[in-house]
């Protein structure tokens, strides 16, 4: 930027003091405009919005003194400069008003040479504040950019274990990638919004990632579970969510669904014993999702029921086990034009939605 392209707003009551400083920085060669009070400088600052670089401004002027247009100015406009110029009685408060973000001061009487040399110098430090900034800005993104991959391979790699863990048994393989379809197929049909299908369908897709910690012999057992088996299997939902902390933590809605996908409504679920409206939305219309495919699906201990009956078991235990509204929206979603079960939909390697990923925050330290 050079001089000609600067331009320095000269603030003063007395119209010869204000005279000879704009004389001095026009004859540097910069570019010169005029306020006689704060107000005034404050106005023409809204009219030149960007066009003005530095303010240079007395500390003693009437209705607003420089110290209050200084503040004003560093409030509204924080990327411009701003000079004091000040008596030498006052240099105490000069040096306050530094601390609170001035550039420079001049004390009074001053040269030709001390009014060019502060202006320069506090040109100089407004172009180190923004390429300060700049680079600022451009490591947040970075960070940014690094933050998410991270995430994104995280997020990779909890998918590929829930492959592994359901292509362990032929009877739950694709379980995920179908619950997901199904919940996100309900949640459109409830008018969800986008975003939010987007984290069921995410959230679905893990929802038994915490069978990872559960014993083998309990998992693939061909026979019914016994009692202690059996809470023993409903451990997965702890230790699923315990899993996905980390990746989900702006995401509560989507760790709700590992948490909280075998809650009941009568309050007889797990792990927590949630009922009604205390268990959260995204994880009722995945309990049904997940019911369903699961008595759709064959085990070695019984067959595969048919998806009629499948359905009139969910409406039975509609306001028992499961959301009246769930399973109302699960039923019109799927009557008629969608042949059950569905086919193991494709596996999609997922990103979280934007705003999930990342928490600007933590570049910052909070």
């Amino acid at each position: 930027m050079t001089k000609a392209t600067v331009s320095c707003l000269v603030v003063d009551d007395e119209p010869s003091v204000r005279e000879v400083v704009a004389r001095v920085l026009s004859g540097a060669g910069y570019h010169v405009v005029q306020a006689s009070s704060g107000v005034e400088a404050l106005a023409l600052l809204e009219r030149e919005q960007g066009k003005i670089q530095l303010v240079i401004s007395d500390l003693q002027m009437p209705v607003m003194d420089g110290a209050e247009l200084l503040r004003e100015v560093k409030r509204r406009w924080p990327d411009v400069g701003t000079v004091i110029v000040t008596g030498v009685a006052e240099l105490n408060t000069a040096v306050d008003l530094l601390q609170a973000g001035a550039y420079d001061y001049i004390t009074k009487p001053f040269g030709i040479d001390d009014v060019v040399g502060r202006v320069g110098q506090a040109l100089d430090k407004r172009r180190l504040v923004a390429e300060n900034r700049a680079y600022q800005a451009e490591l947040a993104q970075l960070v940014r950019h690094q933050a998410i991959r991270i995430e994104e391979l995280f997020l990779e790699a909890v998918q590929t274990l829930v492959e592994a863990l359901e292509a362990k048994d032929a009877y739950t393989r694709g379980h995920s990638a179908r619950v997901s379809a199904y919940a996100a197929r309900t949640a459109r049909t409830m008018g969800l919004p986008a975003t939010d299908v987007e984290l069921i369908q995410l959230g679905a897709e893990m929802h038994d990632v915490g069978k990872i910690g559960v014993r083998e012999t309990v998992l693939l057992k061909p026979a019914h579970l016994t009692s202690e088996e059996y809470q023993h299997i409903m451990e997965h939902t702890v230790i699923g969510a315990r899993i996905m902390a980390p990746l989900f933590k702006n995401a509560p809605q989507a760790l709700s669904i590992v948490r909280s996908h075998h809650e009941r409504i009568d309050g007889k679920g797990f792990p927590d014993q949630l009922s009604g409206d205390e268990i959260p939305l995204f994880a009722r219309i995945v309990c049904v999702a997940d019911s369903f495919d699961a008595m759709t699906s064959g085990r070695t201990y019984r067959t595969a029921r048919l998806p009629a009956d499948a359905l009139e078991e969910v409406q039975a235990n509609a306001g028992t086990q499961f959301d009246r509204e769930v399973v109302r929206a699960f039923l019109a979603a799927h009557d008629g034009d969608v042949q059950l079960p569905i086919a193991t939909p494709r596996v999609v390697r997922r990103s979280l939605p934007q705003g999930i990923a990342w928490d600007p925050g933590s570049v910052n330290g909070s």
